[in-house]
């Protein structure tokens, strides 16, 4: 099998870093070698996130280099977008349709941009999913991530024939 790529991106305090964490211990439970590395930026201030997760027989490093990655997880929307073009050509982004708006778009600076599910999908294989209602109906707005996760380890194939 060849090391598998996988990216989750998302705001500070959304769960990323827990996220990669478990999709890692899926991995090693699995039988695979797994290396983690994450960026936290401006994270306490809902700056970007960026963890990586790489799985495989024998993982090397644990930075994935842009047109690497096969799944990329996004937990907002614009986070999928700054991000997409980590996706190898066969990759696929799994998102969670909800916006937070950084910074620069609250204090009146820049725009959130319009359609960007739509946009991504002319360039990327996209799945939308919109965590936040599915957690509402939970009763747990909290849990959000974990639907995601739940998704995101179902797209993750540990098959020998992979």
């Amino acid at each position: 099998m060849a090391n598998k790529n996988i990216m989750i991106v998302g705001v500070g305090g959304q769960g990323t870093l827990l996220t990669s964490r478990i999709l890692g211990a899926i991995a090693m439970t699995s039988g695979y070698d797994v290396k983690l590395s994450e960026v936290h930026g401006m994270a306490q201030r809902g700056g970007s996130v960026v963890t990586f997760v790489r799985y495989g027989e024998c993982v090397t490093e644990p930075i994935v280099e842009e047109g690497q990655t096969d799944i990329l997880i996004a937990f907002e929307r614009l986070e999928a977008m700054r991000y997409a073009h980590f996706l190898k050509p066969s990759g696929a982004i799994i998102v969670n349709d909800m916006r937070i708006d950084p910074m620069s778009v609250v204090i009146g600076a820049s725009t959130y941009p319009e359609h960007i599910i739509a946009h991504l999908r002319q360039s990327y294989r996209v799945l939308a999913i919109d965590a936040m209602a599915e957690a509402l109906k939970l009763g747990n707005t909290r849990v959000f991530n974990t639907i995601i996760l739940g998704v995101a380890a179902q797209h993750m194939n540990f098959s020998e024939d992979n």
